[in-house]
Parts: C-alpha cells; structure tokens; sequence
C-alpha cells in the first residue's frame, strides 16, 4: 500500500517511467523462460503408463463395445459432446446384472481440438463433469480471459525469448479453470473411459496421440504431463496459438518398433487391408529419428483429424487385417460395436459469393485451412461405415463368422430437420466464447439428434431384445 501511494504522489510523466523501467526490467528477468519439458522413459514397459489395456477397455459389458469421438470445433465442439454425454447419462440400457447407465458402457472417447476439453475433463472429473463443467469451461468467455492474458504485460516476460509461448500461457489458464494441474499419471485410477485425444506435429504432418503407446516411442513417460498441455496442443489453431513443444527421446529407452509390431499384429497380416496402418506405421518410422526430430511441435489436431476416428479407423482395419491382433486387442470378444460420432462440423455462410472484393487476408487463411479438414471428416464418416460391410465378413480362429454387428452412429448439423434451426447451428462460430443460451440449444440438440438416430434407436433395440430378464426397456429421459 506505502508503495501504490509513493506512485500515486508522483506527477503523471514520473509514473509512466516508472512503469517502462518496470517493463525493461521484467523482459530482461523472463527472457530465458522456456517451455515445461517432458521427462524421459527410462525403460520401456508395457504395463506402465496411460495406455488401453484391459482395466479400461473392458469396463461395462465385455461384449459390447461403445466409442464416442469428439470433433474439433471451439466451444460449439465441446457443448455439442457435452450434450451427448448427458444423454448417455440419461439413458437407460439393458444388462445382464440389470438396468444401467449406457455412460457407464463406454469404453473409449476420442477428442480433437475443442472437443479434447470434454473428453479429458470427462476423464478427470467423472460425475462431478456434470455440476461444474458449465459454469468452469462451456459458460466462459475463454477466448477474452485468453485474450486478456497476453495483453497484460505480467505476462510478457515469460513469453521474452526462451520456449514458453501464449500457447503455453493458455495450458496454465486451462489449468487453472479446469484440470486442476492433473495429469496422465493422474487418470490410470479414475476407472472412466480410456481417454484419447491427438494433435499434429507440424514437421512430419503426423498424428500424435496423447497415450503412452505412442510416447514408447519416443521413449518419453507420459505419466507427468499435464492434460492442459495436451489440450492446448489438440486445439493449437495455426496462427493464433504458437506449436506446443515436446522433447523427442527416441532410440534412449531400448524400444523396437519391428519387435513391438510383431508382438502386437503376428507374422500373418493382410497387407492389402491394411494400408492405412502402414501409413501410420511410416509416420512412426518418421519419429524414431531422435537426430533430424529431436524436438516436436504440436498443433491443432484437426490437421490431422478433425473427428477424432483415425485412431479407431486404423484398430478396425487392424482388426481386419490380423487375427492376432482381434485377439490381443479382446475385439473376439465382442458381439457388438457403437460409435457415436459426434460431428459439430458446420459451413457458416461468408457472403463472399456476393461480393465483389475478395475476402481479406485472415479469412481466406482460416476458410483455406477448414475446407480441406471439412471434406476430410466427412470423408472419414463414410470410411467408417464401409467398415461396417467389411466387418460382416470376419472369421474367427474356428473359421466361423464372428457376426460383430457394428453401428455407426453419426451426429451432425446436417439432421436437423428445420431449415431455420439448421442455419442457426451451422453459423454458430468455432471461438471458445458461446452464449449461455447457444451453449444449452447445443446440448439439447445433440440431445435430441442421437435419440432420433436410426442407428441408435436400432442399438437400443437389439440391446433389449439381447437382455429379455431386464427389470424395464431402455429409455431415456423425455424432453
């Protein structure tokens, strides 16, 4: 206080040097600030870290497989999945021991770029998901406190020089707000669904995936990272956040890739059904060279998959291709597969068809970037369910037909019957700052879409007649 009226007491032109001094002085202290670095692996092992495994991807009905992939997409992705888990929270399901929450059927949620927030913050927090993540994310003008934080020069120092960037900057606010400074290590015990969510690294163009599957090879512990970081860099749009760094410590901690594919696929691989696993196969040759890739730069996810299905894409193309793999992976066990995917993908208009002048310089890098993610996504929904005639085909070790039934679920914009009502969902921006009351349409729409869903009525349905001696059918909340 002595020294808030000492300035006060000061004329007006002693004040403003006394506060440039203080940015000279500040700038010269935090130029040298860097990035939080990633620890090593010291020895690869299979049971450690957060990886799928058994513990998790079995929770619910072993025979009965539930993934709900999130799209990238701001604050309108993270509402959109929101509103989805809440219904699988509502709904009812048949099961053997009895009626239960078909939440607590899901096995695997994937999420990109905004909806990497709903997914890792389901992983976190659980039941509690539902009583603060409103108010603690979705309700919040994220993008002005961010805003905010880079225009307010405490802050300047630690982005002077050095590694630390506004990206970085954004990790500790989300921190902050939401994940509580959690990390992966953090999660192993929470018992949710295996959460797995991805950013791209721009040197390769390959998709990282926050898991430590992949970290084995980079030979980095996955187990101290911090879900903000791994937020920030799934939603790292290109131009306005800078790349989050990572240390690469491939070839440091005795990993084999030969050996670890081997292990995993068997020596009998159909490498005609199996071409989009050599891709990733090749992207992982790619970072095994610690030398030419010795640090990796991460950003936004979509880049490399904006619906967040490659990964799923990639294990049921294994599933295809390798019989050892059906088993290591526990997919012979399965009689049934769901995938909700939730796609918060839209096309606002621009009006730029009306206009003669071209669109200014920012616009054009941002409708550049989205029009390929766009078609690629909707190109990943129609691989997804040409799986599903692939799949009809399996045969076990026996020879006989696994019969998998396999429902895609789809949830978009482009179902909603009412022309008006699907203008004002498409248009909705992609900003991380909605209204409250663009925020609650949201989730009552995703709502509203997957009980209207053909393909998951059909899932409700064959779940019921699968499980005759439960107490009640399946139902879900009515609205």
């Amino acid at each position: 206080m002595q020294e808030q009226a000492a300035l006060k007491a000061k004329p007006r032109g002693a004040d403003v040097s006394v506060f440039a001094a203080l940015c000279a002085a500040l700038f010269l202290l935090g130029g040298c600030a860097s990035r939080p670095s990633n620890s090593p692996l010291l020895k690869q092992a299979h049971d450690h870290g957060y990886r799928l495994s058994s513990w998790q991807a079995e929770r619910g009905d072993p025979e009965f497989g539930l993934v709900v992939a999130m799209s990238g997409g701001g604050t309108r992705a993270a509402a959109f999945s929101y509103g989805i888990l809440e219904e699988l929270r509502r709904t009812t399901l048949p099961t053997p021991a009895g009626p239960g929450r078909m939440l607590d059927d899901v096995n695997i949620v994937t999420g990109i770029s905004g909806g990497s927030f709903t997914a890792l913050a389901y992983a976190l927090l659980g039941e509690r998901l539902f009583d603060e993540y409103e108010t603690r994310f979705l309700k919040r003008d994220v993008q002005g406190d961010l805003l905010r934080l880079v225009l307010n020069p405490l802050s300047w120092p630690q982005m002077a020089g050095g590694s630390f960037t506004r990206t970085d900057l954004a990790a500790d606010y989300y921190d902050r707000i939401l994940f509580e400074g959690a990390t992966f290590g953090d999660l192993r015990g929470r018992g949710g669904p295996f959460t797995n969510v991805a950013a791209t690294e721009v040197s390769t163009g390959s998709r990282i995936t926050f898991n430590q599957n992949t970290f084995d090879l980079l030979c980095a512990d996955l187990n101290p990272v911090r879900l903000a970081r791994a937020a920030a860099a799934s939603s790292a749009v290109p131009g306005l956040f800078a790349p989050v760094g990572f240390d690469n410590y491939a070839g440091s901690c005795g990993f084999d890739l030969d050996a670890n594919v081997a292990r995993v696929f068997g020596d009998k691989v159909d490498k005609a059904a199996s071409g989009r696993v050599s891709l990733r196969d090749r992207e992982f040759v790619a970072l095994q060279d610690g030398i030419a890739h010795r640090y990796l730069h991460l950003i936004d996810g979509g880049l490399s998959d904006n619906v967040g299905l490659r990964s799923l894409l990639e294990g049921l193309e294994a599933s295809v291709a390798s019989e050892r793999f059906r088993d290591v992976s526990g997919f012979n066990k399965l009689k049934r597969i769901a995938v909700i995917a939730v796609n918060s993908l839209a096309d606002a208009e621009n009006g730029w068809g009306t206009q003669e002048a071209p669109p200014h310089m920012l616009s054009m890098l941002v409708r550049a970037a989205g029009v390929p993610i766009d078609r690629y996504s909707y190109e990943q929904i129609e691989l997804l369910r040409n799986f599903v005639r692939t799949l009809q085909h399996l045969r076990g070790p026996d020879g006989q037909p696994l019969a998998v039934e396999f429902y895609a679920i789809d949830i978009n914009f482009d179902q909603i019957s009412d022309p008006q009502e699907k203008r004002y969902f498409r248009n909705l921006p992609t900003s991380f700052v909605l209204s409250a009351e663009q925020v609650d349409r949201l989730r009552e729409m995703a709502g509203r879409l997957l009980r209207q869903s053909p393909d998951f009525q059909r899932l409700m349905r064959d779940l019921a007649a699968a499980n005759p001696q439960s107490e009640r059918p399946p139902t879900g909340t009515p609205h």
